[in-house]
């Protein structure tokens, strides 16, 4: 006879919703779905914050610019904030932006990705916790991802891990241009990310598409 989960409701600085169990990834993807933004820890499901508007404008940018630069080249996969990532069996994370190359592409899956992305962007807002931008990192170093984007809007700054075997090589930029290793092809000048408003999306693919440099 199927096992039942209940949830009841704990409410600190974010709310958490504590099962009977540990639920596993698996559940929680049965159990959640796109309208609800929360990630599941360590069995628990957690609420996450709500998105800041600053955020939310340099996502909507960057998604446009990375997805339509990946189609346009038929590179692999790009997703969006509501896209689960696996990260053990009771630990799954959502990603701002995600890349999986056309020959990982068997990892995306309907109920979320199984498997290590190519490129996980994160942007770390105004007021976002050290601790929480820390952890997410952690989990995707501990599943191989190849590279990772954690855009700092406070610091307007990037920390680039780029994976080299067992370790990952870290670089801090704050301008110049930061070419990604993951997307072949793909670049952004690091102030970019921080002009306000945010260059036009037509003009810069333009630009990324024509000179490469």
């Amino acid at each position: 006879m199927p096992r039942t989960t209940t949830l009841s409701e704990i409410r600190e600085e974010r709310t958490l919703l504590i099962p009977n169990r540990l639920l596993t990834f698996e559940e929680f993807v049965r159990m959640f779905g796109e309208d609800d933004d929360v990630e599941l820890v360590d069995g628990m499901v957690v609420q996450r914050m709500a998105a800041k508007d600053i955020h939310e404008d340099l996502f909507r940018w960057l998604f446009i610019l990375l997805g339509d630069f990946v189609d346009m080249k038929g590179l692999g996969v790009v997703r969006g904030s509501r896209t689960p990532v696996k990260i053990t069996a009771h630990r799954g994370r959502l990603p701002d932006i995600v890349f999986v190359r056309s020959e990982n592409a068997h990892i995306v899956q309907e109920d979320g990705i199984f498997g290590a992305p190519d490129l996980v962007i994160e942007i770390w807002s105004p007021g976002d916790k050290p601790s929480e931008m820390f952890a997410k990192e952690a989990d995707y170093r501990s599943i191989g991802v190849s590279e990772i984007w954690l855009i700092d809007q406070s610091k307007k700054q990037v920390r680039v891990l780029s994976k080299r075997g067992e370790r990952y090589e870290e670089r801090v930029m704050r301008r110049g241009v930061l070419r990604s290793e993951a997307v072949e092809g793909f670049w952004l000048k690091v102030e970019w990310l921080f002009k306000k408003p945010l260059p036009d999306e037509f003009t810069t693919l333009n630009q990324i598409l024509g000179s490469g440099s």
